[in-house]
């Protein structure tokens, strides 16, 4: 049986080219009456969160909010639209002390 689709990250620290270990992550459904933390980690050895949704993925809008304490960025919110359940969503983030880029990854 394969597993139900998910929301997950990966941090890479483009600075060092490494994994950023040890950044904790939060993700929050939004909905127009606010939003709720749904799930959440702390980013393993390889710089990922593999599983950050605790329930069943939904459609609507979703926030990962990276809890960075950098020199110049102390944290990050991707807001994004979740469409089609049936696949995964997979949002990584490359960072240096003065650079943030996410993108949809596969």
């Amino acid at each position: 049986m394969s597993e139900r689709p998910t929301i997950s990250t990966h941090v890479l620290d483009t600075q060092r080219g490494q994994p950023a270990e040890g950044v904790e992550v939060v993700l929050l459904r939004v909905a127009e009456g606010g939003q709720e933390i749904v799930g959440g980690g702390t980013t393993d050895a390889d710089g990922r969160v593999r599983r950050l949704l605790d329930g069943v993925l939904e459609p609507g809008r979703y926030r990962i909010e990276f809890r960075l304490g950098g020199p110049f960025f102390d944290s990050l919110s991707v807001l994004f639209r979740v469409t089609d359940t049936g696949r995964g969503y997979h949002v990584p983030l490359l960072l240096s002390p003065y650079s943030l880029s996410s993108y949809l990854g596969s």
